[in-house]
């Protein structure tokens, strides 16, 4: 008797979309997106062919940092609408055939949040403090702080209240960090997930999943690297990568697992090296972690090879797919990043602002979509690369809202650039963003050049980069040997990536200027730019029937 192939679980390959909520589309015209904006692009989501969408917090928020300053995890800043709307928001979705994951945020809550007002209002030494980093100063009359800790936004990571103690926040001063070893936090967090899964979720971003849980002795730090992807994520920091907060995830896994439907974690977890991001990982703790080595690497075929080669040699020992990622929120998008010649993310900061050739950049962005979701496991897009927008560069300064502006120490490109709101149709801003009535401008303004990059203007151009998405997440869905799977690299020309999947898809890679010759093959199923004869020009990829 023939028994059917076990299914494949959803997650280990399917391609997420990232929905930055305040800038996907704004539904009552108040300039802000929204959820009944998100409602009314979930065609476009389905059509486009993802599995699932990552939604950015939604949660009530004073908005110091969009939302990553939570001040009640179980119910919708009015901004973005209301708890009802967010339980039809998922019923709607999952009848679109799209999963959802909500981002949680447990490192830091606001400083708005009512377990923090009531550690302000309690005092030294109460019970309400517990729950956070408060702490007796340094120097003769504690005037200092406890130690050199310093914010990931800039400027030192503890602030003093009035009454003399200092509270720890690795981020911006509203959002103080959470006590992990103290219980009514860990239970708190357990029943928050419980409450978004009983709506319906089907798992969740965790933010900061390599923070958590911090050193009790406070030790000072021998530098002053605050890089969420540098130095600092050696093996014994004392705020990032520890090993007390794997304990915390295992916990959380049995949760999740005790839900029907394969709700599922992915981590955000900036971590040193792909060894160490695989212990997040283990069976019995997380699901996935977003794979950030291509988002960090040049546009150079040995450099993407090795990132390749190590997360898989990471992975071997997990249960756990890799997730590719190119671009997000918090990066200068990959369209702008390829359109210059850099080395690595860091060079993306420092080059911002700088002449780019953002034709190059979407050649360039182009190939590596097929790269990335021509690979085993899964992927992400964020908003907008199926459209092929770049990095918004030269927002003015009096518009900028990422709290890390505040602070001069603070040398990376604001992330507002990555933020600006969608262009959906029409000739002017706000580019059916907001309703035809609107009585606000996008939060952000939107290049009059983005008119050409519109979902309605790319729509049924078989040659917009839109389409091109549209049949790259087609033709994955269709062909067995995409997603999870074998992979067998091929020789190629330097410069040039080559490998087979399955018995039938070859994906070749030429990140070169030079034409290079393809591989014996038979069609061609998709490539990301013109192909001359039977070679593959510079900064072009294709995928090939095998």
């Amino acid at each position: 008797m023939n028994h059917p192939a076990p299914r494949t679980p959803w997650w280990r390959d399917a391609v997420i979309y990232q929905v930055y909520i305040r800038s996907f589309a704004d539904g009552n015209g108040d300039g802000i997106g929204d959820i009944a904006g998100l409602r009314t692009r979930l065609r476009h989501l389905r059509d486009l062919g993802v599995d699932a969408l990552w939604i950015n917090p939604w949660y009530a928020s004073p908005q110091v940092d969009a939302g990553y300053d939570v001040s009640d995890y179980r119910q919708i800043d009015p901004a973005f609408g209301t708890l009802t709307e967010a339980e039809d928001f998922l019923a709607e979705a999952h009848a679109h055939g799209l999963r959802v994951l909500v981002d949680l945020v447990p490192n830091h809550t606001s400083d708005q949040h009512r377990w923090f007002r009531q550690a302000l209002a309690a005092g030294p030494g109460s019970a309400a403090r517990a729950r956070y980093h408060f702490h007796e100063g340094r120097g003769a009359h504690g005037e200092l702080p406890p130690n050199n800790w310093q914010s990931i936004f800039g400027g030192p990571a503890w602030t003093r209240v009035p009454d003399g103690q200092w509270y720890l926040h690795l981020f911006a001063s509203a959002q103080p960090d959470l006590n992990w070893d103290h219980p009514e936090v860990r239970a708190e967090f357990e029943d928050i997930l419980r409450f978004w899964l009983d709506r319906g979720a089907d798992g969740f971003r965790i933010d900061v999943a390599h923070g958590l849980t911090k050193d009790p002795a406070l030790p000072d730090l021998a530098e002053t690297d605050t890089e969420m992807l540098g130095s600092a994520q050696a093996a014994d920091h004392p705020y990032f990568d520890r090993d007390a907060t794997l304990a915390i995830y295992e916990t959380w896994r049995r949760i999740t697992d005790s839900y029907d439907g394969e709700r599922i974690f992915v981590a955000e977890a900036w971590v040193s090296s792909p060894e160490r991001m695989a212990r997040y990982l283990t069976p019995g703790r997380l699901h996935t972690a977003f794979n950030f080595g291509l988002l960090g690497c040049p546009w150079d075929a040995p450099a993407l090879r090795r990132e390749i080669d190590a997360t898989f040699t990471a992975l071997a020992a997990t249960d756990s797919p890799p997730t590719w990622v190119l671009s997000n929120h918090d990066v200068v998008r990959h369209l702008t990043r390829y359109a210059r010649e850099l080395t690595s993310l860091a060079d993306a900061k420092r080059a911002y602002g700088q002449p780019a050739d953002l034709a190059l950049g979407l050649r360039r962005a182009r190939a590596a979509a097929l790269l990335s979701l021509g690979l085993p496991g899964g992927a992400y897009v964020y908003q907008g690369e199926e459209l092929g927008l770049e990095e918004v560069e030269d927002l003015p300064e009096e518009v900028w809202q990422d709290p890390s502006r505040l602070w001069a120490d603070h040398t990376d490109p604001v992330r507002d650039g990555c933020r600006v709101p969608l262009p959906w149709s029409g000739e002017a801003a706000p580019f059916g963003f907001s309703p035809p009535d609107a009585h606000t401008a996008p939060w952000l303004p939107q290049p009059a050049a983005w008119k050409d990059r519109t979902a309605e203007a790319q729509l049924g151009d078989p040659a917009s980069t839109l389409e091109f998405y549209r049949e790259a997440l087609r033709l994955r869905r269709a062909l067995p040997d995409l997603g999870e799977g074998p992979m067998e690299w091929l020789p190629s020309d330097d410069g040039v990536l080559a490998f087979r999947r399955g018995e039938g898809v070859i994906v070749v890679v030429n990140t070169s200027s030079r034409l290079c010759a393809l591989p014996a093959h038979g069609e061609v199923l998709l490539s990301s730019g013109p192909l001359e004869g039977d070679g593959l020009p510079g900064d072009t990829a294709v995928w090939l029937a095998g």
